[in-house]
């Protein structure tokens, strides 16, 4: 995983929707089975912001921005099904949005704007990983494996997530979807 590096007095966030159980626990597993060395320490979810690093005096300006990002989006619904993957571009199999890509999409974009604006590497593509970074009899395991998958859940909100010292991103704050 690409991390920009973070100096003294400085954060390193990410924005995200997070992947409710049961379902959660079924991604996460099958990230462990096969060797992600990262499946305890990146919670199931669908990015909206990459990792950023941010002063610890712009925090407040963030969650303010992000409050006014929450307030123009309503609550939708988000299917997952079935596997794809980012190779030979990228070593990742994900699992698939087949409902909810213009809402992630428009959420992204919010997001992406004022105080969190910045370049994108590749195209925004809403997913959920379960193999990064791993040989490629791993990635088709767990192509294979998680083809079946199928989750369907509300988003009525999304988190801000903190990258501790100890590797580990945890969710620090949410924003309650609360458009018309």
């Amino acid at each position: 995983m690409n991390l920009p590096p973070r100096g003294p007095d400085q954060a390193r966030i990410g924005i995200a929707i997070a992947v409710p159980e049961p379902y959660a626990r079924r991604l996460q597993d099958a990230r462990a089975a096969v060797g992600d060395p990262l499946a305890e320490a990146i919670p199931p979810h669908i990015t909206v912001v990459g990792p950023t690093v941010v002063d610890d005096s712009v925090l407040p300006a963030v969650a303010e921005h992000l409050e006014k990002v929450a307030g123009e989006l309503a609550p939708f619904r988000v299917h997952l099904r079935g596997t794809a993957t980012f190779r030979p571009i990228s070593p990742v199999v994900f699992v698939s949005l087949v409902e909810g890509i213009g809402e992630c999409e428009l959420l992204e974009e919010l997001a992406r704007s004022g105080v969190l604006a910045q370049e994108l590497r590749f195209n925004y593509h809403p997913h959920v990983t379960v193999a990064h970074d791993v040989p490629d009899p791993a990635l088709d395991h767990a192509f294979d494996t998680m083809s079946d998958f199928e989750a369907v859940f509300e988003v009525d909100a999304f988190w801000m997530y903190e990258h501790g010292d100890d590797g580990v991103w945890r969710q620090e704050r949410s924003f309650e979807l609360r458009g018309a």
